[in-house]
């Protein structure tokens, strides 16, 4: 039986529908860069308090982000339950650690933390939810509902991003599992 793949939804804004996750981190950092994703993130969630609108003179802008930060966290999602099978690269010189001042060391060491701490503490359908209300929130003349949580899933989508700026520097590698097989020798 076929294993069906996820789809992430990139053929909205890449032209290109993948099932692999690595894939789709290449075509959401083909589209714009680390600096972007943050800036705009931050940008929608403060737009989400004012009245004043996002992205006023094309809010359209608005909504490719929404499509893409979509797909983004369906990757992140996808990582989580692939962590297990991959490994991210041992750190490097060239990397530079300000950019990732999100991180803790020990996700620092391992980006794979990040997705398992933020799927564990809100589910995908809520990371959806948050993207749904920014993106409502943030284009409509009024401020947004206060009692929305925001901080959190803002903070999390943040850390994801510099996780996934990590494995893009370091490479992964499948972790291959090692059996024991005793063949009756001592």
């Amino acid at each position: 039986m076929k294993k069906n793949k996820t789809a992430f939804g990139t053929s909205l804004w890449a032209g290109i529908e993948t099932g692999n996750p690595f894939k789709a981190i290449t075509a959401v950092f083909d589209f714009a860069d680390l600096d972007y994703y943050k800036q705009n993130l931050t940008e929608a969630v403060i737009y989400s308090y004012k009245t004043k609108v996002y992205e006023q003179e094309n809010p359209s802008n608005g909504f490719i982000f929404y499509i893409v930060f979509s797909s983004f966290v369906k990757v992140c999602y996808c990582l989580k339950k692939k962590s297990k099978k991959w490994k991210v690269g041992a750190s490097i010189q060239s990397e530079t650690q300000f950019h990732f001042t999100s991180l803790t060391k020990e996700e620092y060491d391992n980006p794979f933390m990040v997705f398992q701490k933020a799927f564990e503490e809100k589910t995908l359908k809520e990371f959806e939810l948050f993207l749904c209300q920014i993106l409502e929130f943030s284009l409509s003349p009024f401020a947004g509902d206060p009692e929305s949580d925001l901080t959190t899933p803002y903070i999390h989508l943040i850390k994801m991003l510099d996780a996934v700026e990590l494995i893009r520097e370091r490479g992964v590698e499948k972790i291959k599992k090692i059996s024991l097989q005793t063949n009756g020798h001592s």
